[in-house]
């Protein structure tokens, strides 16, 4: 079988990587010129663990191509993913202006039956929006199938996530659609991954859902974790205690400074904005998306509390993309927080393994460092932001002598604040009390 994927950003270029390891002829296609002469190439353009070396393995085994040319993708494929950007209006509804663009394209071009497969994340209605895009634009009478196909890729664990998913959803309204659909995803059929056929509508609720419901457990436990705060209770045993009620699990319990990244903020956004569309009061996500809102400020507060005055400190920024293991900054909390420092008159030096060089353009007048202990030299304060490996185990004693004073604000509670008292250091996270040295 041969497929086309429209859209080489972090959705479409792992989903063609991944079929392509599946053993499906995949051609991926962008308008961007630039982009594919450097995919051609091998050149990822974002950071995603082993992404470079799957995608050439692809190239080298001749399963994977990259194109500009629409027509051309469009014809020798039997499935057409899309996968193009769905970025937030100023109302928070999905912009869907490319995946309007890409479907007047399919219908300029197909010759014969195809099956169009959204990838993007999409409100419930683009389906049959889609459908008679596609009809308005056909150069010749074609039949063809509307497919939701939703993407649950974590950054940071893509290629795990495609190629042992928990579940693959497939609404259609076609039986072809979903036989042709089934033997594409037939190589998960041995480690016997759940399979969601439903309608279309369903499945694309079904990705609006999830990411809310993940997004209102981040806030819950966030709300939580001021409470305990206020009462003296530790929001990490908290945390461990409810998770292991299988009802509730232990994942996206994790006090902090809130979520971030392309997906959570998004979807929360165009969820209420459906609803509302549909005359319907979103409360719950409504209220998960204000609440992250107001832990960022509350995070600002916490770091205010710890060194009185921020104007004229010096911060040292452990972390700067949303979360490890991407350079991602997009709704970043840690970038969030850095700004604001920022404005108030303090002096940062940051750092972060892979996004530092494109945080440094939203961050003007930041000092770029190149670790840990570069960036405590001579700090007030080093406040962690992002928990990547690297930050996770560091030398404390090294640390402490390059501070001015010995305070670690850990936004992330990475490490355990007895440990912390017991090495010298002031101590403040998120949802325990403030530990001073022993």
């Amino acid at each position: 079988m041969h497929i086309s994927v429209i859209g080489t950003g972090y959705v479409g270029l792992v989903t063609g990587a991944c079929f392509a390891e599946f053993g499906v002829n995949v051609t991926c296609m962008d308008t961007d010129a630039d982009r594919i002469a450097k995919l051609e190439k091998g050149d990822v353009p974002f950071y995603e663990p082993g992404l470079s070396e799957l995608v050439m393995k692809g190239m080298r085994e001749k399963h994977l191509t990259f194109t500009t040319d629409v027509g051309n993708a469009i014809e020798q494929a039997l499935v057409i993913f899309i996968a193009v950007g769905t970025p937030s209006r100023a109302d928070g509804s999905a912009d869907l202006s490319y995946v309007e663009q890409v479907g007047r394209g399919i219908g300029q071009h197909m010759k014969g039956y195809k099956v169009i497969a959204t990838k993007s994340t999409v409100p419930v209605g683009t389906g049959e929006r889609l459908r008679e895009v596609i009809k308005a634009h056909q150069g010749e009478d074609c039949r063809f199938d509307i497919v939701s196909n939703p993407e649950f890729l974590r950054e940071g664990s893509a290629i795990e996530d495609f190629l042992r998913p928990n579940r693959v959803i497939i609404g259609a309204d076609s039986d072809q659609a979903v036989a042709i659909m089934r033997d594409l995803y037939r190589p998960l059929y041995l480690i016997e991954t759940p399979v969601v056929v439903t309608n279309i509508p369903t499945a694309e609720i079904i990705k609006y859902a999830s990411n809310a419901f993940l997004a209102t457990k981040i806030s819950f436990i966030n709300e939580v974790s001021n409470l305990c705060e206020h009462v003296g209770a530790d929001v990490q045993v908290v945390s461990k205690g409810m998770g292991l009620d299988h009802r509730i699990g232990s994942k996206f319990l994790h006090a902090g400074p809130g979520f971030g990244g392309s997906c959570f903020p998004k979807d929360l956004a165009a969820l209420i904005r459906t609803g509302q569309e549909a005359g319907l009061s979103m409360t719950i996500p409504s209220s998960a998306a204000q609440v992250n809102e107001n832990q960022r400020e509350r995070m600002i507060e916490k770091i205010r509390s710890a060194v009185g005055n921020l104007k004229g400190k010096t911060f040292g920024i452990l972390g700067l993309s949303f979360k490890p293991n991407t350079d991602d900054l997009r709704e970043s909390p840690a970038i969030a927080i850095a700004k604001r420092l920022l404005e108030e008159g303090c002096s940062l030096k940051v750092c972060d393994p892979v996004a530092l060089a494109p945080a440094l353009k939203l961050l003007p007048g930041a000092t770029p460092c190149q670790d840990a202990y570069d960036v405590a030299i001579g700090a007030d304060a080093l406040v962690l932001l992002t928990e990547w490996n690297q930050f996770r185990n560091l030398d404390l004693e090294r640390i402490k002598t390059s501070l001015k004073s010995p305070l670690f604000i850990d936004l992330r509670n990475v490490y355990e604040p007895s440990r912390m008292a017991k090495a010298g250091f002031r101590y403040v996270s998120v949802g325990r009390q403030e530990i001073r040295p022993s």
